[in-house]
């Protein structure tokens, strides 16, 4: 049995991993999008994957976010015709998010055509040939086959697959998979993205079962949440300090699909209390209108408070002086909005959609606070500003940040050293055969491998792009 590393190795985004049985049966875990593109030689791809993807067989999902679903419809496209397994709320975000690409795929597109006369034709013809349409979501989608959370099923003769909650992000789960070879079972952990516990929405993550080989992500694998209060504190502190001593605007970057319906919860807990100053909030972002609707519909997924939440005021993100913003005009119109107010939108790297917009007509409003609640990769905005970025260029002409930016952890969806810890050590080392760091900065798998042999797990290794292990 053969595992090779073809993304998120050395690197945060574009997890995907290709496990080969000895009957040459061929499982793709995970099919993400590849926002950092480090070490990728074109010679050494067939089309658009390093590997034929129509000998490919079947596909498992850890969860929905983009750099774990968002190459899909390429897939199929290349060849692929095989299955896709993945919980039901997976399901469900993932049509969310690969419809939301199609859409600005659409766009893109008609800017690589206006880009024709200046643009190498090569390398514009192999962008415009990663841009999927919603014919090909539609296609991905009728392939996906959902399995309930731990539910152990067949994906092969010799293959069995169970999902193990996550946390993180609804649906999310650890993969633990069960190859049988020459009359030996042999058993692989993929961890996803391990979430935190005492998450705001979320169940705290399960063990994952002993296995032979684990596979851990390392997004915080170098460092500790440094925020100690509750969601419901940080949050208040920070509006306080923006919008009521100061009449101030608060910009909160966040993830349509998980770090929204976090805030969104928390503010209605305030509300609920008492506790929240009357504000107008503007929830920016149609996508996470959405999710919100299928956050409420799995609820039963929820940890035992929200579900006592949404059971006592029927709604989870719902509430007074709450404003859903659907169309671009609305959004736009917002900035005529003299009040002190609460922007909530999406991405929260600052990476594309609608926050561009709000931070750079607020990013010289000294009054204004930009406050960023997740993680950011190394190259975007949101990354950026929260390493101390002073200027910006706005119109072609570079200008002072003013804005305030703050920064609290207490709604992020990984797991800190702590918790990678936590889940590693359900493992024996004597019995673990190889530990593999995957899905971080190279900087913090170094770290993190450091840690883990300090605390007894020498095995650990960080494999890089397309680097095969016989199992």
């Amino acid at each position: 049995m053969k595992l090779t590393f073809w993304g998120a190795s050395r690197q945060v985004t574009g997890s995907m991993y290709l496990l080969e049985t000895s009957d040459d049966y061929r499982i793709l875990i995970d099919c993400g999008l590849d926002m950092e593109r480090k070490d990728i030689n074109p010679e050494d791809y067939i089309g658009l994957f390093p590997f034929e993807p129509s000998m490919i067989n079947a596909v498992v999902l850890t969860h929905a976010h983009l750099d774990h679903t968002g190459f899909l419809p390429n897939l199929l496209r290349e060849g692929f015709e095989g299955k896709i397994y993945c919980t039901h709320a997976t399901l469900e975000l993932t049509k969310l998010i690969l419809e939301d690409s199609a859409s600005l795929n659409q766009h893109k597109l008609k800017k690589l055509q206006k880009k024709k006369k200046y643009m190498d034709s090569e390398k514009r013809e192999t962008r415009a040939k990663e841009l999927y349409m919603q014919k090909q979501v539609d296609a991905t989608l009728d392939m996906c086959v959902c399995v309930n959370f731990s539910q152990r099923i067949r994906i092969s003769d010799d293959v069995h697959l169970t999902f193990i909650p996550a946390g993180h992000l609804l649906g999310a789960a650890h993969l633990f998979m069960e190859v049988e070879e020459n009359g030996k079972k042999k058993r692989i952990g993929f961890s996803g993205d391990v979430g935190r516990h005492d998450s705001p929405l979320l169940n705290d993550p399960e063990e994952m079962p002993e296995v032979d080989y684990l596979l851990c992500e390392s997004t915080y694998g170098n460092r500790y949440h440094q925020t100690k209060g509750s969601p419901e504190d940080e949050v208040l502190e920070v509006i306080k300090s923006t919008c009521v001593d100061v009449p101030g605007r608060l910009i909160v970057p966040a993830f349509s699909i998980g770090r929204t319906q976090a805030m969104l919860y928390t503010l209605h807990k305030l509300q609920k209390q008492g506790l929240l100053p009357p504000l107008r909030i503007f929830s920016d972002s149609p996508l996470a209108l959405r999710s919100n609707m299928i956050y409420q519909k799995f609820n039963k997924w929820l940890n035992p408070e929200a579900q006592e939440f949404m059971k006592k005021h029927g709604t989870l993100f719902d509430f007074e002086n709450l404003v859903q913003v659907e169309t671009d005009k609305q959004s736009k119109a917002i900035s005529n909005f003299g009040e002190p107010c609460i922007i909530v939108s999406s991405s929260g790297m600052i990476q594309g959609g609608r926050i561009e917009h709000h931070v750079r007509s607020n990013i010289q409003n000294a009054y204004a606070t930009i406050l960023m609640i997740g993680f950011s990769a190394e190259g975007t905005f949101g990354y950026e500003l929260m390493h101390g970025k002073t200027t910006v260029e706005i119109n072609k002409k570079e200008v002072d940040i003013r804005a305030r930016i703050a920064h609290i952890d207490v709604f992020s969806g990984h797991a800190d050293l702590t918790g990678l810890m936590r889940f590693v050590k359900t493992q024996k080392t004597e019995k673990l055969k190889k530990l593999f760091i995957v899905h971080g900065e190279y900087n913090n798998m170094l770290a993190f491998q450091q840690h883990l042999k300090d605390e007894g797990y020498p095995q650990a290794e960080i494999p890089h792009r397309g680097q095969c292990f016989e199992l």
